[in-house]
Parts: structure tokens; sequence; C-alpha cells
């Protein structure tokens, strides 16, 4: 399930509203350990998304580097190698 959480920090452009719900998705289905919330469960499933998407969002906007902004298409090709050497080439 977190294999889907990527890195968000120092991109240009910076990361999404949408990227970062995205990650605080799938870290509280992983620590929930399901992909849907029962419906019992669902308000506290929703406010622990929005909440730890606050936080991240907060996080990030306080990061400092100096290392130069990464280019999201260079990381893309990157793990695109990195998938085809460990799954084998697509056909």
């Amino acid at each position: 399930m977190c294999r889907n959480i990527k890195t968000l920090h120092n991109f240009e452009p910076p990361a999404t509203d949408e990227e970062i719900h995205a990650a605080a998705l799938q870290y509280v289905r992983k620590v929930v350990g399901s992909t849907k919330p029962s419906k019992a469960n669902e308000v506290a499933f929703g406010r622990a998304v929005d909440e730890i998407a606050q936080v991240t969002r907060r996080l990030l906007g306080e990061l400092v580097t100096s290392a130069p902004p990464r280019d999201r298409e260079v990381e893309a090709a990157k793990a695109r190698a990195r998938a085809a050497k460990r799954f084998g080439a697509a056909a």
C-alpha cells in the first residue's frame, strides 16, 4: 500500500494539494489496514486523512534545503528505469 506514497519535498513545481491528499490517504490506509473504512469509521477516517494532509502541507512549507529542486520528469524516468530493471521490460 505505502509504495504509492511519493516523495513530495523539493520539487519544481511544488507538490499539489492532490498529491499531498493522496499521500495522506495512503498513509491512513496503511495504518488502518484497509483501503475503505466501514460506515461506522468513515468520519474518523476522513478526518485523519484531512489532518495528515494539513500537517504534511505545513511540513513541506517549512522544510529548508540547499539542494536544487528536482525535476518531476527526470524522477519519473528514473522510477520507470528502476521498475524495468526490477520487473523486466513491459511487452
